[in-house]
């Protein structure tokens, strides 16, 4: 599989969360610099074999693909961060901040996004204008 020039974002397609951050960051992302999957998608899990990444069920962390490099947890967020449009750049402030610390609180909404934002049956479906974004479609 030949990787994109583009960031790709793998996000837990179920999760409302991750839903709406996806819907977040296509509204900031004006110059459409990333693609999505859902990690329930072929796509994703073929991306993720070809990486040897093996990830939890269900998964604990939205990944950001940058060319070669795999970001995962607070480090995606924030690098997702500085590619937006807009004030959300203030964000990668939390870059000073020791990489335990950030993750620690990535990984307490992460464990609790179910219960505290719900869940869908099935992955998020884009809509026609925005299939182009998505690599799972």
């Amino acid at each position: 599989m030949n990787l994109p020039t583009h960031d790709i974002i793998l996000f837990d397609g179920v999760c409302n969360l991750c839903n709406g951050a996806v819907k977040f960051i296509i509204q900031h992302d004006k110059n459409a610099h990333f693609k999505f999957a859902s990690l329930q998608s072929a796509f994703a899990k073929e991306l993720l074999i070809q990486h040897q990444i093996v990830i939890s069920d269900p998964p604990q962390s939205i990944l950001l693909i940058r060319r070669d490099k795999l970001f995962d947890q607070s480090s995606a967020v924030l690098r997702i961060a500085q590619k937006l449009d807009g004030a959300w750049k203030i964000a990668t402030i939390f870059f000073i901040l020791p990489k335990f610390i950030c993750n620690f609180f990535y990984r307490l909404i992460a464990k609790n996004r179910y219960k505290w934002f719900g869940k869908k049956q099935e992955c998020l479906l884009p809509t026609p204008e925005l299939k182009n974004r998505f690599l799972d479609t």
